[in-house]
């Protein structure tokens, strides 16, 4: 009697990193392949959308890129007997799964005993296990939330580009959520543009009081707080001396002692947005970056003797909450490794924030018997940090508060009341384990600080020194006046940008790294080391969107329409009422929207010339034309450009009154350069590509010869000239004219001055909140102030 055929199974995932770990807990009935991502969406050379139906259904085609996985995919499909859809278990996972289904035979309803969603939060043989014997359908409504964020995302970016062409130049885009992310990064520029900073004076005080018992004197500063019981303001150089003189006069005791016990607790595991911020404050990752890496740790690490492991659960989440299970595990490993005083009663569990889709768990370490000393050897440097974090942060979530005794000291004389305030960790719960970052502009406990710099006696979680006894006498050894000024709000980093992404209730866990790539992709935004920048393009671009497309480019309006793709997830709300409240109100805006590029540009213009003092408009520099000239804005900033083009291509740069490049990237006047053309002879001009500045021959077009700008110091490593350069994303930095056989580079420019200290033959040009602009030695770190290097 023949035996019967064995059953096939084929699981289907996107990537072959995610392949290669669940094959390794399936038997051998089980063949696992990779879609690579997505397999089908809009087409690019066209809508793809059904407006003229009024259904908006879209017309998915499937991508050629992916010609040879989807027949690899169909093959296998062929010989199994059930598929498993084990795509990433969120919205974009879940239409993969169903456009792979559509595409191997189950088109229309990709349902039933054949095609069976697998759906686990962790990559381990129990999740995966336990998965197969709870298989779903692949959810409908998850699918149509997705085709609803798509058809949005395209009918702005499709519709919207063209306008920016119009005023603009070609190939620039337009995103629904990137342009409200641009929007509050111009805005906030704009706030730190107009603020104006105040002046004000802090008293800073040295007191020495000895204790009764006679022991050695303690001596100890403190901050003017209060004048005649009111909280002390002083907003001037003389109002400053004026009381110094006074207090100077007076006899002081210490008044009072107060203390104050306080505990803090841990905060929650990680979700999406906070392991993002938390990585750019800690380890200096970008968003995109850390979801990059919390992949690889999700999908599979190869650990000897175990083979391909999932480190951490699934990463893209908006939900605290723990499996029970993890809990009991977190909770004996903290009694094992720390003791009974550190774990709680009973298990911390925490309340997601509010419009939370709550569907996976929190990001988590998957088992704790792999401890990050213990998986060292088998992560990069990038992989093991991040882990190390995700570990610690949900270790310290389970674990007790920190005790602190909060100490503030009031030391008086006649009017005046000085305080010094101190905390000391009794007990360090949580601390043990994990201290939470923050961003500028916060204080240690993430409140912000608002504009004003903190005086140095009061403030801080600083120990004070024993043998302070209230009621002794205190003598005034020292007393100063520090000026301060009040400082504008912080830049937005991609840690604070996530933070307010997510208050403001834009985007989802899958969307933010994304959000912040696309805007310095497109060189709407540029990094100033951790801080977010609008470039010159950035603001104008989000000057004409917000001008044109009121309705949609407001943080009110995106964060109701992640509400609504999330009504149409839970079955509130369906597609197509979704798509016809939005698209009346913008197609209105798309009518107006090309008869008023031109008016707006102008407006800008004029802003711009009258910032630059700019009265006369330059005649055309072309023979033979009469033209006038006017400022169009090019992929290289501002330029003078002809009337009469593009008949006449006569162009000149562009700059203001006071020799700068106006709005531009320095479209004001180059620097001349005694070097002659190595092809013709003639002389060579300073011009600007695609790729920064270069020198390019004055007989241009008739004579091509270029050569790179140099700048006048030599390479550290090989000894030829430095150049320089721009990464194809637009960044400067300065590199060895003679790469690739030396790769010598840096982002700081370097000045042909050598190091006093080291004799380091260049220093660099350095800007920091600290230092403010200064020259640095790249080899020994000294520091000069470049106004006083040659006394």
């Amino acid at each position: 009697m023949a035996e019967p055929a064995r059953q096939q199974s084929l699981v289907v995932v996107e990537s072959p990193a995610k392949a290669r770990t669940i094959e390794r807990y399936l038997g051998p009935g089980f063949t696992v392949l990779a879609s690579m991502g997505h397999v089908r969406d809009l087409p690019k050379k066209e809508l793809g959308v059904d407006l003229e139906g009024g259904t908006f259904e879209p017309k998915y085609v499937s991508l050629r890129s992916k010609a040879k996985v989807v027949k690899a995919l169909r093959t296998a499909a062929e010989a199994s007997d059930t598929i498993f859809l084990a795509t990433d278990p969120d919205r974009e996972g879940e239409a993969i799964a169903w456009h792979v289904a559509e595409l191997l035979g189950g088109k229309g309803t990709p349902a039933g005993e054949r095609f069976r969603r697998l759906s686990f939060n962790e990559i381990t043989r129990t999740a995966v296990t336990e998965a197969l014997e709870a298989t779903t359908d692949v959810d409908r409504r998850k699918v149509e939330a997705q085709k609803a964020r798509r058809v949005l995302d395209r009918l702005v970016g499709y519709q919207i580009s063209p306008i920016l062409w119009k005023g603009l130049y070609r190939g620039l885009s337009a995103g629904r959520v990137q342009s409200v992310a641009l929007r509050l990064i111009c805005e906030r520029e704009a706030e730190i543009e107009a603020f104006e900073s105040e002046e004000y004076w802090t008293l800073e005080a040295l007191f020495a009081t000895t204790p009764a018992d006679g022991s050695a004197e303690v001596v100890y500063s403190a901050t003017l707080e209060k004048i005649d019981g009111t909280k002390a303001k002083i907003g001037s150089e003389s109002e400053a001396d004026t009381l110094l003189e006074r207090a100077r006069g007076e006899s002081y005791a210490i008044a009072a002692i107060e203390k104050k016990a306080r505990r803090r607790n841990p905060p929650p595991p990680f979700i999406s947005s906070t392991l993002q911020q938390e990585a750019a404050r800690k380890l200096g990752y970008s968003a995109k970056r850390t979801m990059s890496l919390a992949q690889q740790l999700y999908e599979g690490i190869d650990i000897p003797g175990e083979g391909p492991t999932g480190l951490i659960t699934y990463m893209r989440t908006d939900s605290v909450r723990i499996a029970d299970s993890a809990l009991e595990s977190a909770r004996a490993y903290i009694e094992d490794e720390y003791g009974k005083a550190y774990l709680p009663a009973k298990p911390r569990r925490f309340r997601s924030a509010k419009g939370a889709q709550d569907a996976h768990e929190a990001i988590r370490p998957t088992g704790l018997n792999r401890p990050p000393a213990r998986t060292r050897a088998y992560l990069n440097r990038d992989q093991l940090r991040l882990y190390e974090l995700i570990w610690k942060r949900f270790l310290a979530s389970q674990m007790n508060p920190a005790e602190i005794e909060q100490t503030a000291v009031l030391t008086t004389g006649g009017a005046f009341e000085f305080k010094s305030t101190g905390s000391v960790v009794v007990f360090p719960g949580y601390l043990a384990v994990y201290r939470e970052g923050t961003d500028e502009g916060e204080d240690g406990e993430g409140e912000r600080n608002g504009s004003v710099e903190r005086g140095k006696g009061s403030g801080g979680d600083r120990e004070l020194p024993p043998g302070l006894e209230q009621g002794a006498g205190a003598e005034l050894r020292e007393l100063e006046g520090e000026q301060h000024f009040t400082r504008p709000p912080a830049r937005f980093t991609e840690a604070s940008l996530v933070k307010e992404l997510e208050a403001d209730g834009i985007g989802r866990p899958s969307t933010y790294a994304q959000i912040i790539s696309v805007l310095l992709d497109r060189r709407y935004v540029e990094r100033e080391r951790a801080s977010l920048l609008p470039t010159d393009l950035g603001r104008i671009v989000n000057d004409l969107l917000s001008e044109l497309f009121p309705d949609i480019i407001q943080v009110e309006f995106t964060a109701g329409m992640e509400a609504e793709l999330d009504r149409i997830e839970s079955g509130e709300d369906d597609f197509l009422a979704v798509m016809r409240d939005f698209y009346e109100p913008f197609a209105e805006d798309l009518t107006k929207a090309p008869e008023r590029v031109g008016e707006i540009m102008e407006q800008i213009r004029a802003a711009l010339m009258k910032r630059c003092e700019i009265e006369e408009i330059p005649d055309c520099p072309a023979e033979g034309c009469d033209g006038m000239m006017y400022l169009r804005f090019g992929r290289n900033g501002w330029f003078w450009t002809c009337r009469n083009w593009p008949k006449c291509k006569g162009t000149a740069p562009f700059e203001c009154a006071d020799g700068s490049g106006g709005e531009g990237e320095g479209h004001g006047e180059e620097p001349e350069v005694d070097v002659v053309c190595p092809e013709c002879g003639a002389a060579m001009v300073v011009k600007r590509g695609r790729f920064g500045r270069f020198l390019a021959c004055s007989r241009y077009p008739d004579c091509k010869g270029s050569l790179p700008l140099l700048i006048g110091v030599d390479c550290p490593e090989c000894g030829q000239p430095l150049a320089e350069k721009r990464t194809r994303k637009g960044k400067t930095f300065w590199g060895c004219s003679g790469y690739p056989e030396c790769d010598f580079a840096t982002w700081n420019k370097p000045v042909a001055r050598a190091c006093p200290t080291c004799g380091h033959p260049f220093l660099e040009e350095k800007t920091t909140k600290k230092e403010g602009h200064h020259l640095a030695c790249p080899k020994c770190r000294s520091i000069y102030d470049p106004d006083r290097l040659e006394e």
